[in-house]
């Protein structure tokens, strides 16, 4: 009742707040301040019963109870007396992984990035029962070190090499010696594998603990790319393996390491070396390896496994498609040893299928008109599954659950008749009966409850304890205070719809008025875009840095839009593919129409019409003000691709296949070939360490630029990398775009 009472009050005053004068939103409240950042739970992990769950704090991890929600006290205190002795100080505590017997604990600390995704850390043993604390090495940081299934080893990486080690004895054993610096790496990927498959784990223990599968990358004929580094006396050159389109990859092999004989074995993964192996993970058969093949196109996918014996492979799945077919969200073998279950877009959405160990159909699981975002449970004692899809609506991400027979669907959204949920449903409610927004949900081992985090695009996210039906047991985090914060900082909000090009393409939006709209008046426009294959930004749940700055500028009196045009993601495999072999076409003739679209408002001032993206949206934005230059009056790019040749070569050929094979589909719409078009005012930023986008893209569009004698302005970031943060960089970064948009808009 108490909760019922506060989240009316809280309606109750976000209406009285809306008649006061609204606080002014600053870059510094933004991205200084942390005035609308939300509050979270950090690092939730599911304890082996099922009924308690852990959760990282500043002082340990502490041990709830999911019947109740309540605490049962911290399992590891970092400030106790052990920890104190072994490290001084101790650096925050950054991630930690239980034992299978949960008497051991693996912590990690003092985080160093190598890339955007990849790093090294300090690895501690703390044993729960005595209260002792052990570094596991001194001879360097390690990455991406894992306890054994048994819990008496780690393997780890370093310098390139595998290693594990023996917890009691504390020895240490090598198991690769080649690995070297932009030639050899074993036990994790190249970069390219890192930013494209998003895969930086690189080894997998076996269930019974007696081997270690891995991965060898031999990066010799991949070309270096150099960065300078700035800031020294003499700048200084960082070379790494980086992989363009059309040129050469790291060849990648899988090994299986026996911990009884100390030897390795190599798997025949296929003859072609020119393929991808983007993932493996053992079944439940200790003996039996898993994993996937792809060609250099990527338009066919291969599971197969291998007896880690004597080696034999054994093909399991395919899928082909005549644009390219995506890693699968979740490929799951189940405890039984006889069922798998994997996403596929095979029937035009992607969708959740059974299959048996001989690779035959069993049922296709999920279907209709829908796109599964991702598996997030699976209860086999009760055969249900548990998983997150667009079936409200691509904007819209929904939390289902589903048996494995394909019937006995429930939707556990929020209920809107729900009293403990009034504050979250204004953002729309379907059919009376569920609230709308962003769900995602984090189960117990064996899937008795779940935690569940909602948002919607105005509403702060909130983490609430259910038990398997969706029954509420504890909201643990509503954020009432930022909501509050929220209201009293304006009442600019997004708003979602729908427009029709003149081609008759429907595209989502959302749009952000002035407080005080006043549709006699005249706006300007500012769009931001990304527009990327199989991305979206038109979605209903929360965004706390852009978002805000895109009221603060509704504040200043612009109306600002977002879309999401053809080649994104949540509307099926066809609205998503069929920019390929010809990136930049569609998404740029979007987001011209929508311009227009909307110029043709009455209250929308057509000759002033912005654009602003990052990465792809930098390309795009970039794009559009050329392609655009009768429509758009200024631009801004942030880290923009300007040619796809410049690129890394997964990413690029998995939608434009490679240069030689498509040249026009790499220049048809580089920014770089239309620099001549450019009539508005264009701002240019980059960061001389991005090492995704490379700095060469705005060099090569400002020459290019120059040679047209075109005007525009341009703000180099030294070292920063393609997030172009820390310190005060982003609020920087912030203050120069706001000023360009106020004097070019």
């Amino acid at each position: 009742m108490k909760r019922i009472t506060l989240l009316i009050s809280l309606i109750t005053m976000i209406g009285s707040m809306s008649a006061q004068p609204a606080k002014q939103i600053t870059l510094e409240d933004i991205w200084a301040k942390g005035t609308f950042s939300p509050r979270g739970i950090q690092n939730i992990r599911s304890m082996q019963d099922g009924e308690h769950y852990c959760v990282l704090t500043r002082t340990g991890i502490e041990k709830f109870s999911y019947k109740t929600g309540e605490s049962e006290g911290m399992v590891c205190s970092f400030g106790g007396p052990a920890m104190a002795k072994k490290a001084k100080p101790l650096p925050p505590i950054e991630d930690y992984e239980f034992s299978a017997d949960e008497q051991k604990i693996l912590l990690s600390s003092g985080f160093e990035p190598i890339y955007r995704h990849s790093g090294v850390s300090d690895y501690y043993i703390y044993n729960v029962a005595d209260g002792s604390f052990t570094k596991i090495s001194n001879e360097g940081k390690q990455r991406l070190t894992t306890l054994s299934p048994d819990g008496t080893k780690v393997a780890y990486v370093r310098d390139n090499n595998l290693f594990y080690m023996d917890l009691d004895s504390q020895k240490e054993h090598q198991i690769t010696t080649d690995g070297r610096m932009n030639a050899i790496i074993n036990g994790t990927t190249d970069w390219v594998y890192e930013e494209e498959f998003a895969i930086t784990q690189g080894f997998y223990w076996s269930p019974d603990s007696k081997r270690i599968a891995y991965y060898r990358f031999d990066e010799s004929r991949v070309r270096e790319f150099t960065m300078q580094t700035w800031g020294g006396l003499y700048p200084e050159n960082y070379n790494y393996k980086y992989p363009k389109a059309g040129e050469d990859n790291s060849v990648v092999d899988i090994y299986i390491y026996s911990l009884e004989k100390g030897t390795a074995m190599r798997l025949e993964t296929g003859s072609e070396n020119d393929q991808y192996l983007p993932r493996m993970q053992w079944t439940k058969d200790p003996n039996v390896l898993a994993f996937m093949r792809m060609n250099r196109l990527q338009n066919r996918m291969e599971l197969l496994t291998a007896n880690a014996t004597t080696g034999k492979i054994r093909p399991l799945y395919t899928e082909e498609d005549k644009a390219y077919v995506e890693v699968p969200d979740t490929w799951r073998f189940l405890a039984d040893g006889k069922l798998f279950l994997i996403t596929s877009e095979r029937d035009g959405y992607n969708h959740i299928y059974l299959y048996d160990m001989d690779g035959q159909l069993i049922r296709q699981i999920t279907s209709g008109n829908f796109d599964v975002v991702n598996i997030c449970g699976i209860d086999e004692k009760s055969q249900k599954i548990y998983f997150r899809s667009h079936e409200s609506g691509a904007i819209n991400t929904d939390l289902y659950a589903i048996d494995f027979k394909g019937k006995k669907k429930e939707c556990l959204n929020y209920d809107a008749k729900d009293k403990q949920n009034d504050g979250y449903g204004a953002d729309g409610i379907r059919d009376g009966k569920y609230i709308l927004g962003s769900y995602n949900a984090t189960f117990s081992n064996g899937c008795k409850y779940y935690i569940c985090t909602f948002s919607s695009a105005n509403c702060a996210p909130r983490y609430t304890l259910h038990d398997s039906k969706g029954k509420l047991v504890k909201v643990l985090q509503d954020n009432v205070a930022l909501q509050q914060r929220l209201a009293e900082y304006g009442r600019e909000r997004k708003e979602f719809g729908t427009l029709k090009t003149d081609e008759g393409v429907e595209l989502n939006y959302y749009i952000i008025k002035p407080a005080d709209f006043d549709s006699t008046k005249q706006y300007p426009l500012f769009f931001y875009v990304y527009g990327g294959p199989g991305n979206q930004q038109v979605t209903n749940a929360y965004g706390w840095s852009d978002y805000n700055w895109f009221r603060m500028l509704a504040q200043k009196g612009y109306v600002v839009a977002c879309f999401d045009g053809r080649g994104t993601g949540g509307r099926g495999a066809e609205w998503k593919k069929m920019t390929y072999r010809n990136l930049g076409h569609y998404e740029c003739i979007d987001a011209i129409a929508a311009a227009k679209w909307f110029g043709r408002k009455p209250w929308i001032d057509e000759t002033r019409i912005g654009i602003f993206g990052w990465s792809f949206g930098g390309y795009l934005s970039s794009l559009c003000i050329l392609k655009g230059n009768d429509v758009f009056k200024s631009a801004i790019a942030v880290a923009p691709v300007t040619t796809w040749r410049y690129y890394d070569n997964i990413y690029t050929e998995r939608f434009l296949q490679r240069p030689q094979d498509n040249p026009d589909g790499y220049d048809n719409n580089s920014p770089i070939n239309f620099a001549d078009r450019l009539k508005g005012n264009y701002l240019l930023v980059h960061g001389t360490g991005d090492d995704n986008v490379h700095f060469q893209n705005a060099l090569d569009l400002v020459t290019a630029l120059e040679k047209a004698d075109k005007q525009f302005e341009m703000r180099v970031y030294p070292n920063k990398n393609h997030s172009i943060y820390g310190g005060n960089t982003r609020l920087n970064l912030y203050k120069l775009m706001t000023d360009f948009i106020e004097r070019k808009l």
